[in-house]
């Protein structure tokens, strides 16, 4: 079995079905579950949940879906208590085997109020999965990792590495640090419009708030960007970076830019600027990028 068997190639990363869980206690019904069923039909590998989603949110999904695997991306590990996680996960192996992944990230310091020492806050968590009743095994958990600790931890502790918002040029380098076994699994963010006033307009409004983290904005300052680029929704040279904008074409030459630099998997997220779910783009890219492994 391939590093990305048990992925697919490209999966999809949303943070609506985590939103609307949370606003109608767990349930999904309507377009959430249709769309949920269309992915898993379109051939789409992973279900990625955004937004900070506990391990419960997963069970609707992998209900609704019968091939897909789903994973937290990320869960936070200030909000939930490591013994909790894995019991939980332990519920859905039973049930779902070997569909679900646990994703895990320390988010950012001001979206959280305990927030400290963050390299060895994931390392006593992932000791605490280790030692739970019903352990959560390696192979079943990835970090969010973006800096040289953490991806060489993803790499000794986990099954690999989901890091957000980066480059080819960061993929490259995390997959230098993973070597060869551990998965790489990026975000990857899409503007399918092929205006590029209008497209550049829906990128900055998207990555405002994320300009606003340190752990982002550290991680590109490495990558060679400038406090210039980070301003103001970032700049025409940091948009072209971090987002594919244009047709199915050139969203499918930017994913393959990520692929060959090392990428095993591509959680595609959709970007656009009607805050519904992007189903179309969704239709329209399935037959663009290379969903087989």
């Amino acid at each position: 079995m391939s590093r990305h068997d048990r992925w697919g190639r490209i999966g999809v990363w949303s943070g609506a079905w985590t939103e609307a869980q949370r606003s109608t206690g767990g349930v999904l019904t309507g377009e959430y579950a249709d769309a949920a069923a269309e992915l898993d039909d379109l051939g789409y590998g992973t279900l990625w949940l955004g937004g900070s989603p506990s391990v419960t949110y997963a069970r609707p999904l992998l209900e609704l879906t019968s091939r897909m695997t789903v994973a937290t991306g990320i869960l936070s590990i200030w909000q939930h208590e490591a013994a909790d996680v894995a019991a939980q996960r332990a519920e859905l192996e039973r049930d779902f085997p070997g569909r679900f992944v646990l994703g895990l990230g320390v988010s950012h310091s001001k979206l959280t109020e305990h927030y400290a020492h963050p390299y060895t806050a994931m390392k006593e968590y992932l000791a605490a999965l280790d030692a739970a009743a019903e352990p959560v095994p390696v192979r079943d958990r990835v970090l969010a990792a973006l800096g040289p600790r953490m991806l060489a931890l993803a790499r000794d502790r986990a099954a690999g590495a989901h890091p957000y918002l980066v480059t080819p040029e960061h993929t490259a380098l995390a997959r230098d640090i993973l070597g060869a076994d551990a998965v790489l699994a990026p975000e990857f963010k899409a503007v399918l419009d092929t205006d590029p006033d209008r497209a550049r307009t829906a990128a900055r409004d998207h990555l405002d708030l994320y300009l606003q983290l340190p752990n982002y904005t550290s991680n590109l300052l490495r990558l060679g960007f400038t406090e210039d680029d980070l301003r103001a929704g970032g700049s025409d040279r940091l948009l072209a970076a971090v987002f594919a904008m244009g047709d199915e074409t050139a969203i499918a030459r930017r994913a393959a830019a990520y692929l060959d630099a090392g990428a095993d998997h591509l959680a595609v997220q959709v970007v656009t600027a009607d805050p519904g779910l992007p189903r179309e783009q969704w239709r329209r890219l399935a037959g663009a990028l290379p969903l087989e492994a």
